[in-house]
């Protein structure tokens, strides 16, 4: 006589994840909240691990908990999905000025902030670095720089014009290919605070 079969296990439920051309904002009022990724060349969003991590340095030196900027000034000087600027904006910082040369994905942006009616958040198109001269200097509390990693001089005019443009008590948070030294960052007033690699992408923030 056949044995009968012992009860399979049900299959276990894997939380849900945004998928390949999606990002997610992690925290705020706009907390798991999907955003596109085009699928343009070059276009790279903030990994999720490091844009936790990055509001957590922020916060810290907001000195508020739960990842919270109330109040604060930022520019998104490479917005691309927006992921930077949207997270800022959701954790309460009071002006989020988003800069995207391409026009579909400053299209894009525009979509974003209607859908969300948000209404601390510019979108303008055009030169990130030009936006960064064009700011009152000691002004922000935060420039993120996210420049194409391919374009190798613009680290250098962003970090240039993001240096003059933040507050002396602010940061400018930059992605790059590599880790920039405080050596190499010394002749734009700056100087490494936290620093971490994830994957191909290294994270700074920075101070003046």
């Amino acid at each position: 006589m056949k044995k009968p079969e012992p009860p399979r296990p049900a299959p276990r439920k894997t939380p849900a994840k945004a998928r390949p051309n999606e990002v997610r904002i992690i925290g705020g009022e706009w907390k798991r909240t999907r955003l596109a990724v085009a699928d343009k060349p070059g276009l790279r969003p903030t990994p999720d691990r490091v844009r936790e991590t990055l509001f957590n340095w922020l916060a810290s030196l907001a000195g508020v908990g739960g990842g919270e900027l109330p109040g604060w000034q930022c520019v998104d000087a490479f917005a691309g999905t927006g992921a930077l600027g949207f997270e800022a904006a959701s954790r309460g910082a009071a002006m989020v000025l988003m800069c995207e040369q391409d026009p579909a994905l400053a299209l894009q942006l525009q979509k974003v902030k209607a859908k969300l009616e948000a209404a601390q958040v510019r979108i303008e198109r055009g030169n990130g670095v030009t936006l960064l001269e064009r700011s009152a200097a000691r002004s922000l509390h935060a420039v993120f720089l996210d420049p194409p990693f391919e374009q190798t001089a613009l680290h250098e005019s962003a970090l240039r014009a993001a240096a003059r443009a933040v507050r002396e008590d602010g940061v400018v948070y930059l992605e790059a290919p590599r880790a920039w030294s405080d050596e190499e960052l010394a002749p734009y007033g700056l100087t490494v605070f936290r620093h971490l690699k994830a994957g191909a992408v290294h994270a700074h923030l920075l101070r003046p």
